[in-house]
């Protein structure tokens, strides 16, 4: 049983059906799907996935507080870095939202562009969740202005068609279905996950394809030493592919991503020798990444060496690389700050803006432990990198 205790019945219901599609599939398989796929399953099963399903994920009812539901500053201080690349990008700039949780950072970033007076022409939300995307239309329909609201839409994938702008993701990679590797022997096998003999999800090991042994020895060229034997850990093999199907037809503009994670060198560290996979439920983490499939987010740490890799290899020019603490002190955090206590009703609001800011910077929260890492065409995006650069350390 889970140490937060046990889900209600219709969510083990849920989740009970969710497994059973699980176990289908690793059968039809012939005993095993590598453990990317479990995950792929886990998380975005039509109508049974963790984001696919109508469970309350995001801010304090739910599962994990990201750092647009912590505070508006954070979205006001993605607005003020990225407002010279959305000029520079033209008339009709687009800027283009991965994911979108739950319509928190689309409501007050188009609040704080228009304020700077940087207003895209068309605010495009690549949402693969139904569920997700009627949340955020009915949050952003209420909330936001007509006008605003009006420039808002939702994408059914990458926008195929030459755009400039900006495409921004918080907290999207770590999300990304992720294969597992382990060295055996000095050789790179690949985590599958099959079925013991009641039916329990165990993990176990076939060869790796050619894809994942490349990622696994490029990751080794970076490192001291090669990886040691049981080593085991996460490689994002078709993250490469996976950006430029993403960034579509942009020609002129600017990337901006955000998450929890490490450089490679720092992310593949001995001790570091299972990996970063978790789970997340009801604002705990767990190990337990089998436990209750599609009632518990699936997660894996960031690699932004390997995020610097596949952007540059998309055609890119890097920008900056700094901690999430940096990246919005030097966008004006302090500005931003002053200006919501200002309008702030009572001492008691003007504290909880100082307790968010908190949330957002220090090192035992959010601030070091996200990252913020930037690329440009045609476009600047280095200024906002200018507090705080750790671009040697990728």
């Amino acid at each position: 049983m889970s140490p937060l205790g046990a889900p209600s019945a219709d969510a083990q219901a849920h989740s009970a059906h969710l497994r059973e599609v699980i176990q289908e599939q690793i059968i039809a398989a012939g005993g095993s799907i590598p453990f990317w796929k479990y995950m792929e399953l886990a998380l975005y099963t039509p109508g049974l996935g963790y984001y696919s399903a109508g469970a309350h994920k995001f801010g304090k009812g739910g599962d994990f507080i990201t750092a647009p539901e912590r505070s508006p500053l954070f979205s006001a201080g993605v607005a003020t870095a990225i407002a010279p690349a959305l000029r520079q990008a033209g008339k009709g700039a687009v800027f283009m939202e991965l994911g979108g949780g739950s319509g928190a950072f689309a409501e007050s970033c188009l609040l704080a562009l228009q304020d700077i007076g940087v207003l895209p022409a068309r605010y495009a939300m690549l949402e693969p969740s139904a569920d997700l995307r009627q949340r955020q239309r009915e949050r952003l329909q209420a909330q936001l202005p007509a006008e605003l609201f009006a420039r808002v839409e939702w994408l059914d994938g990458p926008i195929a068609e030459i755009w400039n702008g900006v495409l921004f993701a918080n907290e999207v990679i770590d999300a990304l279905p992720v294969p597992r590797f382990v060295i055996r022997a000095g050789e790179v096998m690949e985590e599958h996950v099959a079925l013991d003999g009641e039916g329990r999800f165990v993990r176990t090991e076939k060869p790796a394809d050619a894809m994942l042994i490349g990622a696994v020895r490029n990751i080794e060229r970076r490192l001291p030493e090669p990886l040691p034997e049981g080593y085991r850990s996460e490689a994002l093999a078709q993250l490469p592919y996976w950006m430029q199907a993403v960034v579509g037809g942009l020609q002129n503009g600017a990337l901006l991503l955000i998450d929890y994670g490490y450089a490679r060198s720092e992310f593949y560290q001995p001790e570091r020798s299972d990996g970063t996979l978790r789970a997340f439920r009801q604002q705990h983490v767990t190990n337990d990444v089998f436990a209750w499939p599609g009632l518990q987010d699936i997660t894996a740490s960031v690699d932004f060496t390997a995020v610097a890799e596949a952007c540059v290899g998309a055609g890119f020019e890097f920008s900056g690389y700094c901690s999430q603490s940096s990246f919005l002190l030097g966008n004006g955090l302090e500005r931003h700050l002053q200006a919501a206590e200002a309008q702030a009703a009572d001492e008691v609001a003007r504290h909880n803006l100082r307790q968010q800011v908190k949330h957002l910077t220090l090192p035992s929260e959010m601030g070091e432990r996200f990252q913020a890492i930037g690329f440009q065409r045609g476009v600047e995006l280095d200024a906002a990198f200018l507090l705080g650069d750790l671009s040697h350390h990728l």
